[in-house]
């Protein structure tokens, strides 16, 4: 962690003035329909009893229609898949999914990460070695990143993928449970921004100031120069850049709330000396983002809280959003519930 990335200066512009197809990002938050039910696949491991627990309670919570449980068999006792295994099974996912489907939802905690990339990345695009970058190198982009696309499948060829997963049966109900309780509530939270003392850590704090301009009069976004925030009741989004983050469970955070910190590894959900982003499930959010191998400290492998902002605050479910605020995934795994809608609006319901 110990470059700041040559692109953020770009990035900064890109956000400021660009979506990846060249039309102008507004600040008016034109509203955007948003990925259904109907079209996530949940992909269950038949050898892991927590993945089924965690595919049923989810199948009814979400109303998932029963073509899209896809039912695999493989080992769970393992951090990483190797290329080969992966293949193997991505091809046989691939096989039972029905067409219409947009994006995945994985329903275990290991395995995590596919030889050099992550799972998340892998099965939303297929295994590259591109993703992998060479000790500290950029990687492959993603098509999906910054565009207000609502069919990545069909667009991009990609699936954006997410893991519904927690130490325990009752992290995972509760996570869900966060998920369906926020659905177009249209909560009044707030973001906060931080840039601590460690500068490595602190890379896309550069975009920060930008970002509280950008939403100025539209969502209220606290850039602070601060090591944590605690006791705080309308958390919203926190991002934050330290290798462990003080406090986190003083705060309330509000259903469908995204938090992460950039950090080498903590995506490594089997544990590691570096906080795991899943203490931000048991604090309270509904999803976070973290490293699964060493991606060096470029902005642009980690989410940028504007871009993000701005496609959640219009309507877009969490996995949509999240996804599309990461412009290199590869080494990177997105945990939470997919689903997620605070700023969405209710299906139209027909006349009788």
């Amino acid at each position: 962690m110990n470059r700041i990335s040559h692109i953020a200066a770009s990035l900064i512009f890109f956000f400021c003035h660009s979506t990846s197809h060249g039309a102008k990002i507004s600040p008016l938050f034109t509203p955007l329909p948003s990925l259904t039910a109907k079209q996530l696949a949940v992909i269950v491991n038949d050898s892991d009893p927590l993945s089924k627990q965690t595919a049923d309670y989810y199948q009814i919570k979400r109303q998932i229609p029963q073509a899209n449980i896809i039912h695999v068999r493989f080992d769970s006792n393992t951090d990483s898949l190797s290329k080969n295994a992966f293949v193997n099974l991505k091809q046989e996912v691939t096989a039972k999914t029905p067409k219409d489907v947009q994006a995945y939802v994985l329903t275990w905690l290991k395995p995590f990460r596919v030889d050099c990339m992550s799972i998340t990345t892998a099965f939303a695009s297929d295994f590259d070695q591109g993703f992998c970058a060479n000790v500290c190198q950029e990687s492959r982009k993603s098509p999906y990143f910054a565009s207000d696309s609502q069919k990545p499948y069909t667009d991009f060829g990609w699936r954006p993928t997410m893991v519904l997963a927690g130490r325990t049966l009752n992290d995972v109900k509760q996570l869900i449970d966060r998920g369906v309780a926020s659905d177009f509530t249209r909560p009044q939270g707030t973001a906060y921004l931080l840039k601590t003392k460690d500068q490595a850590r602190s890379s896309r704090a550069i975009y920060f100031p930008a970002i509280v301009k950008t939403f100025a009069g539209l969502w209220p976004v606290h850039y602070l120069e601060q090591e944590t925030i605690e006791n705080k009741n309308d958390v919203m989004f926190y991002f934050t850049g330290l290798m462990h983050v003080p406090n986190i469970q003083t705060n309330t955070y509000l259903p469908g709330a995204i938090a992460d910190h950039l950090t080498s590894a903590g995506g490594i959900l089997s544990g590691s000396d570096q906080m795991n982003i899943l203490d931000w499930i048991e604090a309270g959010a509904t999803a976070s983002y973290g490293a699964v191998i060493e991606p060096c400290n470029y902005p642009a492998k980690f989410p940028h809280p504007g871009v993000l902002l701005h496609y959640y605050i219009r309507g877009n479910t969490l996995i949509e959003a999240y996804w599309k605020s990461v412009w290199e995934p590869g080494q990177g795994i997105f945990v939470g519930e997919p689903l997620a809608n605070p700023f969405g609006s209710p299906p139209v319901t027909q006349g009788h």
